[in-house]
């Protein structure tokens, strides 16, 4: 074995041996991993929802309309005699994939600008920056308003305000974590050996300064969630009779005083998932934190 393949294999298992350890900090924080299997269950409680209820998300039936929790309708029916239970699993798909997607997007472009920013510096950074600052000089729930209202409702441009008004967050810490290791020596040494500027990039500067990003971004998930029922509520969101958990809230709101339980679930069903994912969002940070490591 020549010394370029044993040094790739010794990279690679101090590699594996890094990312165990960070696995095994995860699995001792009960909190987290609380968090992390009831966020599983109600994913897949939405992936299989036509599994686990024998109603249809828009099946309407008058004669059984606001009745309460009962054997036959766990979460009761609303105004149109529609099962919540159902809707509420059903609107899982689109509240968790509206966080998951618009997260996403804005990972991937927050990752590119915080990269040229962090590692370039000099002009490209001080623009960059100036640029975010005129973003984030607006409040973000604001800034996603403003932006929902101008693209109008829907699936595809709630996914689209809510990304753009996360990239600024998402560059700033990733141009953080990037300038505390530009100036490391495996850096030097690479740079000196030929290393060009992407393959640094893609091999030693990114895979040691996304730890921070990957919490921002389990916790956003959350905050997307919360923003996007937000959104529903008021009616820039996605809109019924898409059973989204903020429009199903918004559809119910005229009726908080007699048939309460019409809120209660879809309302409960938010906290639950914002809640277990800032959980694993805290248990990540501290699993990634080199100042826990043994």
């Amino acid at each position: 074995m020549d010394s370029a393949t044993l040094t790739a294999a010794q990279t690679m298992k101090r590699k594996q041996s890094a990312s165990a350890a960070v696995l095994k900090r995860l699995r001792k924080n009960k909190t987290a991993m609380v968090g992390l299997i009831v966020f599983a269950i109600l994913a897949l409680s939405a992936v299989f929802a036509p599994v686990l209820t024998p109603y249809g998300y828009a099946t309407m039936d008058l004669k059984i309309a606001f009745q309460g929790p009962s054997t036959a309708h766990w979460f009761g029916t609303d105004d149109l005699g529609r099962d919540i239970l159902t809707r509420i699993l059903y609107g899982g798909r689109y509240s968790l994939t509206i966080g998951i997607i618009s997260v996403a997007f804005a990972l991937v472009v927050g990752v590119i600008i915080g990269t040229i920013a962090g590692y370039f510096g000099g002009m490209a950074d001080n623009l960059i920056m100036r640029f975010l600052d005129i973003f984030q000089s607006i409040p973000g729930l604001l800034l996603t308003i403003a932006i929902s209202a101008a693209l109008g409702s829907g699936f595809d441009k709630t996914v689209l305000a809510l990304s753009i008004s996360r990239i600024p967050a998402f560059a700033r810490v990733l141009r953080a974590s990037i300038m505390r290791v530009r100036d490391q020596e495996y850096l030097e040494a690479a740079e000196s050996i030929g290393c060009g500027k992407f393959r640094m990039i893609m091999r030693y500067v990114l895979p040691n300064s996304l730890a921070p990003l990957i919490v921002e971004a389990t916790m956003g998930v959350a905050n997307t969630v919360l923003t996007a029922a937000s959104l529903s509520y008021i009616g820039l969101g996605v809109q019924p009779p898409t059973p989204e958990w903020g429009a199903m809230l918004s559809g119910a709101k005229g009726y908080i005083r007699d048939y309460s339980y019409m809120l209660t679930f879809p309302g409960l069903f938010i906290a639950l998932t914002v809640l277990c994912l800032n959980m694993l969002g805290d248990g990540l940070r501290d699993a990634l934190d080199p100042k826990l490591k043994n």
